[in-house]
């Protein structure tokens, strides 16, 4: 059939259909199509649909004809605008309406055979000139094919949307233009939102505003989730599944680079993961990300509730420590192979500062769960010998959580608060940690024992550093005296500085003398108790079989300390008297 019989031959039944509804011909087909019926006329739909054309020349009764057409797509809607077509009603063609008309077209075999200018040379046309030129007519077109597949993906609906989505993104990768395509990506479902990043990533868009579209998508996907209380709030089996979906495909989008992504962001996702109980290879990738951003992290991002419902702990410590464990262990491995910082691209080597950090954060932690009843000691043991001593400057962060959990557990046996203060090194604690450990009752009593020792340990070296430099001054100025520098007060100073250790030392020797007499407390007590009993050779013994000090051994230890340390000490008993020093006056 020529052109010019075929525009003849649709003029003709565009006024056919005119004349039709103006005449209100009564009609002779009933359609019906995504459950709703259509009393409709066969010479305007036959002479534009070639589905239809089939449909009746296949059906048997002259009289009046019925179709049923279950499976259109875009349903009721799509055939409604078809037939309005096929009788040449005006309607508007939009980017919300254009997939299904397309496709609808498609289905019904709207095509030129059955008349020029059809509904599918014309929804074409208006896909080319109009709607794919835009991200956002992309964007529309793509989330209305969502519901029309598989006859989107055959008249690549779905294939030119992405491409017009890439190409333009790419084209233009402005930071601000990024947030509004973001805006817009977040309305697609999460698999055709997964093939618009991959074919952003084969273009090469930048990696940095990749991960700003990632995050949003997933904050608007995730919304809703109880993931930051205890407890787990039942959802529906379909809903939750689709999340486990979206969640576990975002974390393979996400971006390998460091520094792309907030530690925060992680840690949400983390939370999320734990929440909807992903596979646990997701599980392990978020620790491993978080880990390797840990040095950014905030004392809130490793917080992650406990969502089991056996009454375990609060918070979930388990993933905590796997973390802390990724961590280390990746800061030993850079260290044997001898790493090049710029070298990787999922780890850097943690500097010294990014280790204080995060020796800094898990003393934070750690006193943080310390106040959860159900935190066993091996458990808290166990996370505390994970932060390397080396790392620690001093042990105030450690002692602050011990001491927090001794508080929060008053029923620990001797041997337990042993164990866990055996995590704590002594000598590195500052004055004011000292101070508060010597009148601490919860610590054992060696561990105080041990507090006093270093303390008098470390004042003695400051005082022979003292003397040293007092003695080196003195044997300058002792061949010509010089009386200027002596009356601006240099001795003077150094004797106040002594003066001040002396009196700290003895307020240790106070101390000391306080922990002998509880000793003596206790060794009368025990004695009282040995009066009824038969007396064991254990007791009556210096040593014990397996070769440990008695208690009378420990209380001639604490005796012999004090007696030498009085001795070493300068100001104390028995002592040599500083010799004072004359004072010369400039006037």
């Amino acid at each position: 059939m020529s052109a010019k019989k075929k525009e003849l031959l649709s003029c003709a039944m565009r006024r056919t259909g005119q004349w039709v509804f103006s005449h209100e011909i009564s009609s002779d087909v009933t359609v019906t199509a995504g459950g709703t019926s259509f009393s409709l006329h066969k010479f305007p739909l036959a002479s534009k649909s070639g589905y239809i054309n089939k449909k009746l020349s296949e059906s048997t009764d002259t009289a009046k004809s019925m179709i049923e057409i279950p499976d259109v797509p875009g349903g009721a809607e799509a055939f409604e605008l078809a037939a309005k077509f096929c009788y040449g009603t005006a309607f508007e063609i939009t980017s919300e309406n254009i997939a299904m008309l397309r496709c609808a077209a498609e289905f019904l075999e709207m095509t030129e055979d059955y008349g020029t200018g059809n509904l599918i040379q014309r929804t074409e046309s208006y896909l080319n000139e109009a709607a794919l030129k835009t991200v956002s007519g992309a964007v529309s077109i793509l989330h209305s094919s969502e519901n029309l597949l598989p006859v989107a993906e055959e008249v690549r609906l779905v294939s030119r949307s992405i491409d017009t989505i890439s190409i333009i993104m790419c084209h233009d990768s402005s930071k601000r233009a990024a947030d509004w395509w973001g805006e817009d990506l977040a309305v697609l479902r999460i698999d055709m939102f997964q093939r618009v990043l991959i074919a952003l990533i084969a273009r090469g868009f930048k990696q940095h505003d990749l991960a700003q579209i990632v995050m949003l998508y997933a904050q608007r996907s995730l919304r809703g989730l109880e993931i930051f209380g205890k407890g787990r709030k039942k959802i529906e089996p379909r809903q939750e599944h689709e999340k486990r979906v979206v969640l576990e495909t975002i974390v393979s989008l996400l971006p390998r680079a460091k520094n792309l992504i907030s530690v925060s962001f992680l840690s949400m996702l983390l939370r999320a993961s734990i929440y909807l109980e992903t596979t646990a290879a997701c599980q392990l990738d978020l620790e491993r990300r978080v880990a390797s951003h840990l040095a950014q992290a905030t004392l809130d991002d490793l917080l992650i509730p406990s969502y089991s419902c056996t009454g375990d702990t609060l918070f979930d410590v388990e993933a905590v420590l796997r973390i802390t464990k990724n961590f280390f262990e990746c800061e030993r491995e850079m260290n044997k192979i001898g790493y090049n910082y710029n070298a990787a691209e999922d780890y850097n080597s943690p500097s010294a500062s990014d280790m204080e950090r995060v020796t800094r954060l898990l003393e934070n932690y750690l006193s943080e769960i310390a106040s959860d009843c159900n935190l066993s000691v091996t458990k808290f043991v166990v996370f505390a010998e994970l932060i390397p001593e080396q790392a620690r400057v001093t042990e105030d962060g450690m002692y602050r959580g011990i001491d927090i959990y001794l508080k929060a557990h008053p029923s620990l046996s001797d041997m337990e608060r042993k164990k866990l203060c055996s995590v704590m090194n002594c000598q590195k604690l500052s004055r004011e940690a000292c101070a508060h450990a010597a009148q601490n009752d919860r610590l054992p009593v060696q561990t105080i024992i041990q507090v006093l020792y270093y303390e008098q340990q470390r004042l003695r070296e400051v005082m022979d550093m003292n003397c040293s430099s007092l003695n080196h001054e003195s044997s300058l100025h002792s061949g010509k005296p010089n009386h200027k520098s002596v009356g601006n007060g240099i001795h003077p100073v150094v004797r106040d500085e002594t003066s001040a250790l002396r009196r700290e030392n003895h307020d240790l020797k106070l101390e000391l003398l306080n922990m002998k007499m509880k000793l003596n407390e206790l060794d009368k007590s025990s004695g009282n108790k040995s009066l009824s009993k038969p007396v064991s050779p254990l007791v009556t013994s210096h040593t014990t079989s397996t070769g440990k000090p008695t208690l009378s051994q420990k209380y001639s230890f604490i005796s012999s300390v004090s007696r030498k340390l009085g001795r070493l000490l300068p100001g104390t008993r028995g002592g040599n008297k500083p010799t004072k020093t004359r004072r010369h006056s400039i006037s």
